[in-house]
């Protein structure tokens, strides 16, 4: 799998090193550079290309939304986390009509930033996967419906449990015969622990079974399949 580059762009030294030490604990994520002021970040931008950047909204020179929109005017490929600690309502609707891909306020957890990630990391394997439209895949890679239908679908999932991420890991293991978490995790672009708790939930609501099964060193692993 091609490592996805991203680029932090944080005026604040120490919140971008605590970043930089979270992006080196994600898989599959290459960082690519630390921008401190926007003139450094649009430099960096226009050199690496970063398919993803972690850009704060405040800072010495300017507003990180200026460069989002500058991204966007030029038709940039490259995709946008907000991190900021930035709560105003005007803030996140700006971002939204910028098209970021999520927006995580400080202070960062990682568990949080993993999990847009991981999301993001789907994303792109989902389109990558498409030859030709149909509507039903522009349904699942827009979002659709009212915010009371989405609250409605999302409230029968437990926590941690995407409905989008659920139809993928069907896909892949409706494919027959038995499947690792790993196996499965590199079908669709996530990791070996986002595909196991999929996994687990599918196990739980007795769509798939599983089994241990031991490899050549005997290290035993479970496998799951369609019951």
């Amino acid at each position: 799998m091609t490592p996805i580059q991203l680029l932090i762009v944080e005026d604040d030294r120490k919140i971008a090193e605590i970043q930089r030490r979270f992006v080196e604990r994600l898989e599959h994520i290459e960082l690519c550079g630390i921008a401190h002021t926007l003139a450094d970040a649009r430099d960096l931008v226009e050199v690496m290309a970063p398919d993803l950047i972690l850009l704060d909204v405040h800072f010495p020179d300017g507003n990180g939304l200026d460069l989002l929109r500058e991204l966007r005017a030029r038709d940039s490929s490259s995709d946008i986390i907000l991190i900021t600690a930035a709560k105003e309502v005007d803030t996140l609707r700006s971002a939204l009509r910028g098209g970021v891909f999520d927006y995580i306020l400080k202070p960062l957890v990682f568990e949080r930033l993993q999990e847009a990630v991981s999301r993001y990391r789907e994303h792109l394997a989902h389109l990558s996967g498409l030859n030709q439209l149909a509507q039903k895949e522009v349904d699942v890679l827009l979002p659709r419906g009212s915010a009371e239908e989405s609250a409605n679908r999302e409230e029968r999932l437990p926590k941690g449990i995407d409905a989008l991420t659920l139809d993928k890991i069907r896909e892949v293991v409706t494919a027959g015969g038995q499947w690792s978490a790993e196996e499965v995790g590199a079908a669709m672009g996530a990791s070996r622990t986002t595909a196991r708790r999929y996994l687990e939930y599918l196990v739980g609501t007795r769509e798939l079974s599983a089994e241990v099964a031991y490899g050549s060193v005997g290290r035993p692993e479970r496998r799951y399949c369609l019951k």
